[in-house]
């Protein structure tokens, strides 16, 4: 029998492991993890090129080894209040599935803090009550100590997002 406790720790990276190394992240004062394998790099805050009509969760692009790529911010995505960069902000590039294609993004974060590995059965889906976020937005939370670790559902948001700006310029044209 699959318990919702197997499905988030599957989709979280753990792959029939019992443990998974992960890089946390704070955002607005709250931590997240992303499956370490994803990372590609941790960069200092670059010059932003604003995208004309791109909608504030990916509204800019840099320059990531000579590429042009997207940079995210996940506190749109969840609602957040965006504070100013500061001296600990970063850029933490990975390398997702998009549209059935790796796609290398960048995420903004407030403060990068380490990686580390988390355990399996301390993982459990998020309620779909009580949250202040979306639940389809979230592959688990996992308890650490006292405090829990959000592991975004980074497809799910993201083909949200694409979804709403292909909407909304279909609109536009009409």
């Amino acid at each position: 029998m699959t318990t919702s406790n197997d499905n988030a720790a599957t989709a979280a990276g753990w792959r029939g492991a019992d443990r998974v190394e992960v890089l946390t992240f704070e955002l607005s004062g709250e931590l997240f993890a992303l499956d370490a394998v994803q990372v590609q790099e941790i960069v200092d805050l670059a010059p932003e090129t604003a995208v004309p009509g791109a909608g504030a969760f990916a509204g800019s692009v840099i320059n990531f080894r000579g590429k042009v790529i997207p940079l995210a911010d996940l506190r749109v995505a969840f609602g957040m209040q965006i504070g100013a960069a500061t001296i600990d902000s970063r850029i933490v590039v990975v390398e997702i599935e998009l549209d059935g294609e790796q796609t290398l993004v960048g995420l903004r974060t407030d403060k990068v803090h380490e990686v580390t590995t988390l355990d399996r059965a301390d993982s459990e889906a998020a309620p779909s009550v009580g949250m202040r976020w979306r639940p389809d937005f979230i592959q688990c939370l996992v308890r650490r100590d006292t405090e829990f670790i959000v592991v975004p559902a980074f497809k799910t948001i993201f083909n949200q997002h694409q979804d709403a700006r292909l909407t909304a310029v279909s609109q536009t044209r009409h």
